[in-house]
C-alpha cells in the first residue's frame, strides 16, 4: 500500500523559509515522478513543483521558480520542497503527489496523494 506523508508545514511571516517533506513508501519509486501541489481555500489545486525519482530533473511553476527547490533523497524515500521567500499568497495546504507519466503539471497524471501539510504566511 503506498503512502505519502508530509510534514514541516506551520505558520510563518512573509520572507521566511520553510522546508517541507514527504516520506514515501509501499512501492519502489524508480520510474515515478514526484511532485508538490497546493491549494488555497476556494480554489483549485494548483502544481508547484515536480522531480523525476530517477535522474532528478526539475519542474517548477512560474509562481515559484526561483524561490522554491525541490529535491529528493533516494535512499531515505523523500522528497523535499525548500520554500524560501515566502510570500502571503504561497499560503495553501501542500501536497505531496507520485505518478507514472512523467514530469506534468496536471493533477491528474498522478496516481497518489498524502493528506497535504498546511503552511501559512502572514504578511
Amino acid at each position: 500500500q503506498v503512502q505519502l506523508v508530509e510534514s514541516g508545514g506551520g505558520l510563518v511571516q512573509a520572507g521566511d523559509s520553510l522546508r517541507l517533506s514527504c516520506a514515501a513508501s509501499g512501492r519502489t519509486f524508480s520510474y515515478y515522478t514526484m511532485a508538490w501541489f497546493r491549494q488555497a481555500p476556494g480554489k483549485e489545486r494548483e502544481f508547484v513543483a515536480a522531480i523525476t525519482w530517477s535522474g532528478g530533473r526539475t519542474y517548477y511553476a512560474d509562481a515559484v521558480k526561483g524561490r522554491f527547490t525541490i529535491s529528493r533523497d533516494t535512499a531515505a524515500n523523500t522528497i523535499y520542497l525548500q520554500m524560501n521567500s515566502l510570500k502571503p499568497e504561497d499560503t495553501a495546504v501542500y501536497y505531496c503527489a507520485a505518478g507514472s507519466s512523467g514530469l506534468s503539471r496536471r493533477p491528474g497524471a498522478y496516481d497518489y496523494w498524502g493528506q497535504g501539510t498546511q503552511v501559512t504566511v502572514s504578511s
